[in-house]
């Protein structure tokens, strides 16, 4: 089907059907109109909603933004990259740790270098679990306006263990079992030396 221009005749001839006839919609027009150019609406004065005294704010739909992950929970991510079932007997507390250090009441300056040094011999010994205490931390302050971690010590260490000169001593590091400290302590399995 081909479209052709309609000729001015049959245009009138049109006109006058169409205005003989009776609209069935008496609003609508039987010319159409140039449709006009969309006009931007007026942006609308922002209102605030009536409330009373003491009333609860109106959810928003959102939840609060989750806290960042602790450091057990990053620990609890990694991969395991020691022995499967060695690395079951340490979260169940069934192994033993051949040798501990207890870091707590140190400053960070005093903990590294003492760190360092306790990874450091206890590979030269062949031993390949030792345990860390870094204690929990001090308790948190109710009343202090700007919430804070628990436990400097506890967030460095695991982070100075990958580090060097002892990031390449270490195989895997695991929070320890309730009976050798728990949150406050963190199972160290070192490599085997070469």
């Amino acid at each position: 089907m081909s479209r052709r221009r309609v000729r001015p005749e049959e245009l009138d001839l049109w006109n006058k059907v169409a205005r003989s006839a009776d609209p069935l919609h008496k609003a609508r027009r039987a010319d159409p109109l140039p449709k006009p150019s969309p006009k931007k609406p007026e942006p609308q004065p922002q209102t605030i909603p009536a409330f009373h005294l003491g009333q609860k704010a109106p959810g928003r739909g959102t939840t609060a933004p989750a806290p960042p992950p602790t450091t057990g929970d990053r620990l609890r991510a990694e991969p395991v990259q020691m022995d499967a079932k060695a690395f079951t007997r340490l979260k169940r507390g069934k192994a033993t740790p051949e040798a501990r250090i207890d870091l707590h009441g140190m400053t960070l300056d005093q903990a590294h270098p003492t760190l360092i040094n306790f990874i450091l011999t206890s590979q030269a010994r062949n031993l390949r679990l030792v345990l860390v205490i870094t204690g929990k931390g001090q308790r948190e302050d109710p009343y202090d306006p700007m919430p804070r971690r628990r436990g400097v010590l506890r967030t460095q260490v695991p982070q100075w263990l990958r580090m060097t000169p002892i990031g390449g001593a270490v195989l895997q590091i695991a929070q320890a079992h309730r009976r050798h400290g728990g949150e406050g302590a963190f199972y160290v399995y070192l490599r085997r030396r070469r």
